[in-house]
């Protein structure tokens, strides 16, 4: 058992010899072969123990014995309290997952605390085992299949290269006792099914499953390193910043599987990315929108921006700033020095041309304007169409109007012929825009 672990730790290079170790210890048969081998193969170990309060007498009874366990090894313990209960309901999540927010916030803290270089804790293969099926049966990736990593972060894992029944028989030969978590004998939650109902079939069927499962995992997970180096220089080839080339993405060998990590970790899901894919080649204008996020389908690209709410209808200070989302605008009112900036980010308006108040707002369908230079009206539409302009850059489109409603501004783009300025001009708005990078 010691030699198996000592030759894992080497290795995957999961620490350095000697190195200072904070073991997360339970109790259970796992936690605790996990700090007795660590201690005998020479790390300076300290522990912690979490305290949930879960199941009532069961968690004071696994403290003692951690308590009891820790005096006896010589080995420093701190205890964490924890009203799990209180914080899953403030949090809104599952009782399960505040216990693992909880326990890694301790962890990581305590080990800065007390200046370990690594966190160990005591999954063992099973429990890799356990992962890619319960992952298996959820839906997933590749990444999904290759289990419970050895090292991630300060996080180690050094039992990962020994059973469950070696452990137990471990701790057997040496007459150490440890304590079980009645819930683990239990079938109600679905890791527990898997433990207890499915793992025991497929042992009928092949008694190594076990082992042969590892053995996939790690040649799963040697093959996920090739096929994130694809997938990083596939995006490279296809994206542009927020924009997706869809000439290029069709491509590349799996369009379905670079846009699922593209996007996935944005939070759509695999139906959102089927959808997206089948909108390639269909009309511009499809919105598809996640928790965040959005992709739009412009002519020849996808585009991603952040799902926010961008509407503004704010009227303009004389002299002052407004803020957006993508950006503000600077206005001051001066007398006409004559001179105009001839800068598409930068309107210089006729106060005497136009009804004040000034008001800024997003472009609406059937907005008109006359723009500086042109005889006739125009669709706003239509001119950011000619233009060139995408799908994202139109919903932002803000426009500048006077009190009867008459577009003078074109934000960013175009001035109107009704506020421009003359020889007459005697007292001007200048309207800067600033866009946030």
């Amino acid at each position: 058992m010691i030699h198996k672990v000592a030759k894992y730790i080497q290795q995957k290079e999961l620490m350095s010899e000697g190195a200072k170790v904070l073991v997360a210890i339970s109790g259970g048969a796992d936690s605790v072969a996990l700090l007795i081998v660590l201690k005998r193969l020479g790390y300076d170990c300290e522990a912690l123990h979490c305290n949930f309060h879960l199941r009532g007498d069961e968690s004071m009874r696994d403290e003692m014995f951690v308590r009891d366990l820790c005096k006896r090894e010589r080995v420093k313990l701190t205890v964490v309290h924890f009203d799990t209960a209180a914080y899953a309901a403030e949090k809104g999540i599952s009782i399960e997952m505040a216990a693992r927010e909880q326990r890694y916030e301790a962890f990581e803290s305590h080990r800065k605390e007390c200046g370990a270089t690594a966190i160990a804790v005591a999954h063992h293969r099973n429990d890799s085992a356990e992962t890619m099926l319960l992952n298996i049966v959820r839906g997933t990736g590749l990444k999904g299949l290759h289990g419970i990593q050895p090292k991630n972060g300060y996080v180690v894992r050094p039992l990962l290269c020994v059973e469950r029944n070696e452990i137990v028989e471990y701790l057997k030969w040496r007459g150490t006792g440890y304590v079980t978590d009645s819930t683990n004998l239990e079938s109600e939650f679905t890791r527990n099914r898997i433990r207890l109902q499915i793992i025991p079939l497929l042992q009928e069927i092949n008694p190594s499953i076990i082992e042969s499962l590892a053995a996939t995992a790690e040649r799963l997970g040697e093959a996920e390193k090739v096929y994130a180096k694809g997938i990083e220089e596939g995006i490279a080839r296809v994206k542009n910043g927020n924009i997706i080339e869809l000439a290029a993405l069709e491509r590349e060998p799996s369009p379905q599987a670079l846009l699922h990590e593209i996007l996935r970790p944005i939070g759509f899901n695999g139906s959102q990315v089927n959808d997206i894919l089948q909108s390639m080649d269909g009309e511009s204008g499809r919105t598809f929108t996640g928790k965040h996020w959005q992709v739009v389908k412009d002519r020849t690209a996808l585009i991603i921006t952040p799902n926010e709410d961008c509407s503004i209808n704010a009227e303009l200070p004389c002299n002052g700033t407004v803020e957006t989302a993508h950006g503000r605008l600077l206005c001051t009112t001066a007398e006409f020095s004559g001179t105009i900036e001839r800068k598409k980010e930068i309107a210089t308006i006729d106060c005497g041309k136009v009804q004040m108040p000034l008001t800024l707002r997003n472009r609406e369908e059937g907005d008109r304007f006359t723009p500086f230079g042109m005889r006739g009206s125009k669709l706003v539409s239509d001119y950011l169409t000619d233009r060139k302009k995408s799908l994202i850059d139109k919903q932002r489109q803000l426009v500048v109007t006077d009190a009867t409603g008459k577009i003078v501004w074109l934000v960013g783009e175009r001035l109107a012929a009704c506020g421009a300025v003359d020889d007459s001009t005697k007292s001007v708005m200048r309207i800067e825009w600033q866009e946030r990078e």
